[in-house]
């Protein structure tokens, strides 16, 4: 096949003084960063959902991107293109992995076997792209939101036939990120919610939800698939409320259906600001769990309330998001999933390229800062001095289930009132970060 992207050659890093728009700045994949390269660090991924299938269009006007390589059709030709596009732009711009929904890659036909039959011709090739480029797929799912079949949701329909559809996607889907070596497999609950409780059984819904959950643990046992579960938070959008709204939410529900184990969290920023979070609060609930699995990089704008899905370009962001991750031991089967998408505004090839270059850019600087936030020790010293009270004495004893509110009404007695507490310096410890960015 011609080369699409002929003009354009591989992005390299050029280092901070470069002005090559496609060049890296800062993202050096051989650079070391606490024993390991960024490359391990950070495993990029291309999402082929936005990158190669977004179109441009909003809710007030039709696609605008310029995609020569797209003849506008549902075939299956047209798909196994594309893939070797997306191939291309990948090798081109550095990326060690991708990520899809099954519908994303083929065109779904009349029948499910129809649809399988077109899936399975599309993966040859991505199968093919993956051995040519050593590309790697970090995960994979099934789109369970979009068709009109799922208009009341997939595994929380009110419908137990379209429920058996779902099921039979996910399976089909799993089969596939095991056939392609996956990493991973995330769950997203596109229409797992409601828009109104007075037509909804919510206990049934979080059951049958439950139920297809544990049907996939027992199906990937079966095919022998060794990549890790994922579930994406979403509070809202397109239902009113889902039943994965946060990070917290999603734990309470794999802890009370006995699934916490067979499952971590892949957190998503602009989600995150969707349930009234910040990244750093959504990745703190789940590493404290031992659920951090994944992410999906991108950021919302503030001043819009829905899910926009822009590239990261925030140091901030990326810094808090990076001391977070290293933190918690870093990625195992997860990275950094650009699930985001250029503006409707850019829509010209090249676009893609910037589009991602700034993310890489940014999420490298937002590590390496984070990395000489914790060598320098100051922030870690202050909360651990801050918390100094529970190291000894009485705060040790709470900890340790040795003291009851007898022996602490008796403590409080002698000492007659608690000892002062100390200035959180939250000024202080934001100019601290300053320093660094």
């Amino acid at each position: 096949m011609e080369t699409v992207f002929k003009n354009i050659s591989k992005i390299k890093y050029e280092g901070p003084k470069s002005r090559n728009p496609l060049a890296f700045k800062h993202y050096n994949p051989v650079e070391i960063v606490e024993d390991k390269t960024l490359r391990d660090h950070l495993r990029f991924s291309v999402v082929y959902w936005h990158t190669f299938r977004g179109t441009g269009s909003d809710p007030f006007g039709v696609g605008t991107a310029i995609r020569p390589w797209d003849d506008g059709s549902n075939s299956v030709a047209n798909a196994e293109n594309r893939a070797r596009v997306a191939f291309e732009f990948i090798e081109k711009l550095g990326a060690p992995f991708y990520a899809f929904h099954d519908r994303d890659v083929a065109p779904e036909g009349k029948t499910l076997r129809e649809t399988n039959k077109n899936l399975d011709a599309v993966v040859k090739v991505l199968k093919e792209e993956q051995k040519h480029t050593g590309i790697k797929l970090l995960w994979g799912t099934a789109n369970l939101f979009t068709h009109p079949r799922f208009v009341h949701g997939a595994a929380t329909s009110c419908n137990a036939d379209v429920f058996a559809f779902a099921a039979a996607q996910v399976k089909k889907a799993l089969e596939v990120t095991h056939e392609l070596g996956g990493a991973g497999y995330t769950f997203w609950g596109g229409r797992e919610g409601y828009s109104t409780l007075l037509n909804t059984n919510m206990k049934r819904e979080l059951d049958h939800l439950a139920r297809f959950l544990h049907l996939a643990v027992d199906y990937k046992k079966q095919i022998g698939f060794k990549g890790q579960f994922y579930i994406e938070p979403k509070p809202k959008e397109p239902t009113k409320h889902q039943y994965d709204s946060d990070a917290a939410a999603c734990l309470n529900f794999l802890r009370e259906y006995d699934l916490l184990d067979d499952f971590k969290l892949n957190i998503e920023t602009n989600h995150a600001t969707l349930a009234g979070h910040t990244m750093q609060h959504e990745l703190e609930v789940a590493g404290a769990a031992g659920a951090l699995g994944s992410i999906d990089a991108n950021t919302g704008d503030e001043l819009v309330g829905w899910d926009t899905d822009q590239f990261p370009t925030s140091v901030y962001l990326t810094t808090q998001t990076m001391l977070a991750i290293l933190k918690y031991g870093g990625f195992t089967t997860g990275g950094l999933n650009f699930d985001a998408k250029v503006r409707r505004e850019s829509f010209e090839p090249v676009d893609l390229f910037h589009a991602h270059i700034g993310g890489m850019d940014a999420f490298a600087r937002g590590l390496k800062i984070a990395a000489a936030i914790r060598k320098d020790g100051r922030l870690a010293k202050f909360v651990e001095q801050r918390y100094a009270s529970w190291d000894s004495g009485i705060g040790a004893k709470i900890e340790a289930g040795k003291a009851g509110l007898v022996e602490l009404e008796s403590y409080l007695l002698k000492q007659g009132e608690a000892a002062p507490n100390v200035s959180g310096r939250q000024e202080f410890l934001e100019n601290l970060i300053n320093e660094f960015i």
